[in-house]
């Protein structure tokens, strides 16, 4: 990255005033706590042993009261308290869908809310956290999309959808329990694929990923982690060397004209400079592979030309292609793409030699499925034509 500012959002997205009253440990790194603790009168000596021992307490065994940590002198419990709180973003409601998938409505600081999804599969669990109330790209297929920016969440609220969702799962381990593969993991995946562009808040998305990567706590090994990005290409690289997680980029068009409607910031970085920036991912390796996010609309990205295509641009990349049958929402401009026409779309991919997996969509009776998300408080709906004036495809009334 060049020393020019971060590319991130302003910081009218952002609380400009903390909340009165006690301070939450749930976000803060291992720096902050200890710093936090120290100015609530910890002697420095003794401040990195009491981190280690809230800290298990919080993330590994997922207490929430200071009274219950045993280990700590009562007085200091006290201390604990009266200064701090260990507090989780509020679910407002849970739906279940008929193959499993949970979504859940979360309430954070202001009375905003946003969308967590847990997709349950036979060996593992992979839990959908959302990175921003609302989203400031509008994507044309996204439903979330359509949804203004409201500001960013903070790394509590991030990591706090985690816990959260634990609590649901009551996965939190008994006494005697190990952690990580040794643990309770009903959620072995995280996926930043919620509401919201997670590397237009990197740092409260670093921080929260580095608590659930923290092997005494949540203990999720980094490539069980995928931040997906539109392509903030700026802070590319930087998702490497700074999280070091798996990464997945929503392309989703083979040519700059149809990828400036659908995925407006294609204007600001177009194909050309986002596979370079992808070439030059750190972490990029066979072992490691780039997954291309690719939504099947009708007519519109759906051609073996366009298959063609997206083999010859992505070539000399490690890199699968995840094939997202578009799931329509209220208004909705597209329609999915055939099944047989996904199918084919899929071989050529294949016979290319990339994996071509095609997603299963999950969750759509309850809107929980890709590109459905959207916070229950915005209201707010668009007539069809709007949205397609916006996605450039008409006029609006």
């Amino acid at each position: 990255m060049t020393a020019t500012a971060p590319i991130t959002q302003d910081v009218l997205t952002i609380p400009r005033k903390l909340p009165e009253g006690p301070q939450n440990l749930v976000g803060m790194t291992r720096d902050q706590m200890r710093l936090a603790l120290i100015e609530a009168g910890t002697p420095e000596k003794q401040a990195k042993m009491r981190v280690n021992q809230i800290w298990q307490w919080i993330y590994h065994w997922g207490v929430r009261d200071f009274a219950a940590m045993t280990n700590l002198a009562k007085d200091y419990r006290a201390m604990l308290a009266e200064r701090f709180v260990v507090a989780v973003p509020e679910m407002v409601s849970r739906h279940v869908s008929a193959d499993g998938t949970r979504k859940y409505l979360v309430r954070i600081s202001g009375g905003h809310e946003v969308e967590v999804v847990y997709i349950p599969e036979t060996d593992r669990g992979t839990l959908c956290i959302s990175s921003q109330v609302g989203c400031t790209l509008t994507c044309s297929f996204c439903h979330t999309g359509t949804q203004k920016l409201v500001r960013n969440l903070t790394a509590g609220e991030i990591i706090g959808q985690v816990m959260m969702a634990r609590d649901d799962l009551g996965e939190w381990p008994e006494p005697g329990q190990g952690t990580g593969d040794n643990g309770p993991r009903r959620l072995s995946n995280i996926v930043l694929m919620g509401m919201g562009e997670p590397l237009y808040n990197f740092e409260n998305v670093r921080d929260a990923m580095k608590i659930a990567m923290d092997g005494e706590g949540i203990s999720l090994s980094r490539r069980r982690i995928t931040l997906s990005t539109s392509g903030v290409v700026p802070e590319i690289a930087r998702t490497a060397e700074e999280i070091g997680c798996q990464l997945a980029v929503s392309f989703h068009a083979t040519t700059d004209e149809i990828r400036d409607k659908l995925v407006p910031i294609n204007k600001r970085w177009n194909i050309e400079t986002l596979l370079k920036a992808l070439k030059e991912y750190p972490k990029v390796s066979n072992s490691e592979r780039i997954t291309f996010e690719y939504v099947m609309l009708k007519d519109v990205n759906d051609s073996d030309a366009d298959a063609r295509r997206l083999v010859k641009l992505i070539e000399g990349i490690p890199a699968k292609i995840n094939l997202i049958p578009f799931n329509e929402w209220p208004g909705a401009p597209y329609e999915r793409s055939d099944w047989s026409r996904i199918e084919e779309f899929a071989d050529i991919i294949y016979k290319a030699g990339f994996a071509s997996p095609i997603r299963t969509p999950r969750g759509e009776d309850i809107m929980a499925a890709c590109g459905q998300l959207k916070s229950a408080t915005e209201r707010e709906r668009k007539s069809r034509r709007q949205i397609e004036a916006e996605a450039g495809l008409g006029e609006a009334s």
